[in-house]
């Protein structure tokens, strides 16, 4: 089974696989060491055009995201995973860096536990990562036997219904800019956790003694 299986809720599915199924990330999936899913939220739209963005209710320009087919898909992803974890990239979330990352992977620091890991040649890291606030931010809960399950929605339009972080468990930001869409950071998130996993690299510690 797979250590990590990463959902991927888009519009635009067919923008992330070209990237996902190269590289070392095609390598990860091939050993079995990540899985990734992609769910069209348009096949969860509203009514025979399945609509998936509406007007903002205050007025103004832009169209925003829809809570009903964001919880809809989500749903039918927890009906079979209810331990997944519900990602959002956003601008009001925590600024996503290299101590994240290894909680999320629950390699070289802290893990979804919060219990310090083992590096591969069996020394002990540290139970606190550097970042005091990459504790708050990360996975909550020891996921099932089989892996973590992280689902990443991938936000479009002018925002979203505020409503729909009411079902978030990760509010995580890649910076003060603005882009299209959630299918790059979706991009980032897994290449960077994805690249810490044992296996995923070419050298067992290649990922321990690089460097920013």
């Amino acid at each position: 089974m797979p250590k990590i299986k990463f959902t991927i809720i888009t519009l635009f599915p067919e923008a992330l696989k070209p990237y996902l199924d190269s590289s070392m990330l095609y390598k990860a999936q091939d050993r079995g060491i990540i899985a990734i899913e992609y769910v069209n939220l348009r096949d969860f739209g509203l009514g025979p055009h399945k609509s998936v963005d509406d007007t903002p209710y205050g007025g103004g320009d832009g169209m925003l995201l829809r809570c009903e087919p964001v919880f809809a898909a989500i749903e039918s992803v927890k009906a079979v995973s209810s331990d997944a974890e519900v990602i959002l990239p956003t601008p009001v979330g925590m600024t996503w860096n290299q101590d994240l990352a290894r909680q999320f992977a629950g390699v070289n620091g802290v893990d979804a536990r919060g219990q310090s890991q083992e590096t591969p040649g069996g020394a002990s890291t540290p139970e606190a990562p550097s970042d005091p606030t990459s504790s708050i931010s990360g996975p909550k809960t020891p996921q099932n036997a089989s892996g973590r399950h992280y689902i990443i929605l991938c936000p479009h339009y002018e925002g979203y219904d505020e409503r729909i972080l009411t079902i978030v468990d990760h509010k995580i930001s890649l910076g003060n800019y603005v882009l299209t869409g959630g299918e790059l950071p979706a991009l980032i998130l897994i290449d960077s956790i994805s690249r810490l996993l044992p296996g995923v690299l070419g050298g067992e510690t290649s990922a321990l003694i690089e460097s920013f």
